[in-house]
């Protein structure tokens, strides 16, 4: 092999080739002898030993009828073509293998099985790029690769590539929901995880500070898959590495996320004294982390009926966050980066409507509305279901608020966002109270039925 973006070419183009001979229920002679290519070669081009001429890519091409998908893969051996697209990972559960859905030139699709470790090297490695948001330039996707193989090459560099790639995934996140999300996600942390148990002592710290942000987010897309019991776990978990690793912000910042998860359970106790908890050192805290964990007391505290106490926590966030627009430490928690006074004020709606104030989470929430990118599509199902319970609870039309459920449920199948379908249910129970017999309320009721 001549070069590491060979070595990944060929790993992806043995990946198909084995999966579309296995599909046409050949053996690797009998594909050999219909492509007029030897079958050792073959053998060794499945295991990406070699990366097969274009000549033979075609002829193996042709041989599996794989509507041009070898050819594809072969082309984008050759820099600076671009891969096919990939156009899902699929594989939620833990012990599910990965599955890549590869589309040919011809529309069609081509789903490729493989080990969760295959998965996280192919990753880390550089050959994915297709599927997920860019993950980096050649040189670091090269260092990754020769770290995974030989820990002790872990640098500042590698370290960096892990940072930004969960850097795209958290805007990725807010576009496809968890369920395209938690597979990639899993894997790196297997990947982390084996680097950081062969590192040199130097950079085990830094790898451990990468882990617990990779943890935390891996608990936040449990959470949004309605997983609570893995959202807590990994949770918990990324508050150890984080202490381990000496990261203030990130342990204090767990706090915050456990707040959030024990809101699901309505101990809303708990929600009140991690949140408090992990303020109780402002003078060492990121403003902004000050600012989301006040935040996240007041909605424990109005669940309490302490509506003052509440409003006056929010106006407390809303005053940190305008003295402090951008964060003061580079390397907290990357949801703090986009957290600011528009967050603040869409999260504040649920605080209105549990105090009695539809009217103002409607209005708060049409605007947030109004302010999204249209490609945030799980964001916006999310708002949207918020807005229709709100449009409900201020007993505005019915007709509205079954529009705005539908609209949402779309995203909600689309995501499999858990948090979407709770809202949705929501909804659900208060159109059913107040309207039973109206025409759109019992059509949503049954499309919502039909969809859990």
């Amino acid at each position: 092999m001549h070069s590491h973006h060979d070595a990944t070419s060929a790993r992806m183009i043995g990946l198909a080739l084995r999966h579309l001979r296995e599909q046409a229920g050949l053996t690797q002679r009998e594909l050999g002898r219909r492509a007029l290519y030897d079958h050792t070669r073959i053998s060794r081009a499945e295991h990406g030993e070699i990366l097969i001429p274009h000549e033979q890519a075609s002829a193996l091409d042709r041989a599996l009828t794989a509507g041009g998908l070898l050819i594809v893969l072969r082309q984008a051996a050759e820099p600076p073509s671009a891969a096919p697209s990939l156009v899902q990972v699929t594989g939620v559960d833990k012990d599910e293998p990965v599955i890549l859905d590869m589309q040919t030139p011809e529309g069609r699709t081509v789903r490729v099985t493989l080990s969760r470790r295959d998965f996280a090297h192919l990753l880390a490695s550089g050959a994915l790029t297709s599927v997920l948001p860019v993950l980096g330039d050649a040189d670091q996707t090269r260092r990754v690769a020769q770290a995974i193989e030989e820990p002790a090459r872990v640098d500042a560099q590698v370290v960096e590539y892990f940072r930004r790639v969960l850097a795209e995934h958290f805007a990725a996140d807010k576009i496809l929901g968890p369920r395209s999300l938690l597979r990639p996600v899993l894997a790196q942390i297997d990947v982390l995880d084996d680097l950081r148990r062969r590192a040199r002592t130097a950079h085990v710290d830094p790898l451990l500070q990468v882990l617990a942000q990779y943890a935390e987010m891996a608990g936040w897309l449990h959470q949004d898959l309605g997983e609570l019991r893995a959202a807590m776990s990994w949770s918990r978990r990324a508050a150890e590495w984080a202490q381990v690793a000496g990261d203030e912000q990130m342990a204090a910042y767990m706090l915050v996320r456990q707040s959030n998860i024990a809101c699901l359970t309505h101990d809303y106790t708990v929600v009140v004294q991690y949140a408090a908890a992990s303020r109780r050192d402002p003078a060492r805290l990121e403003p902004k982390l000050s600012a989301l964990a006040a935040q996240q007391q007041a909605r424990g505290q109005v669940m309490l009926g302490e509506h003052k106490e509440a409003f006056d926590l929010l106006d407390e966030a809303a005053e940190t966050l305008r003295e402090h627009p951008q964060v003061t430490h580079p390397d907290v928690p990357v949801y703090l980066h986009h957290y600011d006074l528009d967050t603040l004020q869409e999260q504040s709606a649920v605080c209105h409507r549990a105090a009695g104030r539809p009217d103002t989470a409607v209005t708060i929430l049409e605007e947030q509305i109004t302010k999204l990118p249209d490609n945030l599509a799980r964001d916006r199902g999310h708002l949207t279901a918020k807005l229709a319970v709100a449009v409900v609870q201020a007993e505005q039309d019915p007709d509205r608020s079954a529009h705005l459920g539908r609209e949402a449920l779309g995203v909600a199948q689309q995501t499999g966002s858990a948090r979407i379908h709770r809202e949705l249910r929501t909804l659900d129970t208060e159109l059913l109270h107040r309207w039973p017999d109206h025409a759109a309320v019992r059509d949503f009721h049954e499309e919502l039925m039909s969809a859990t």
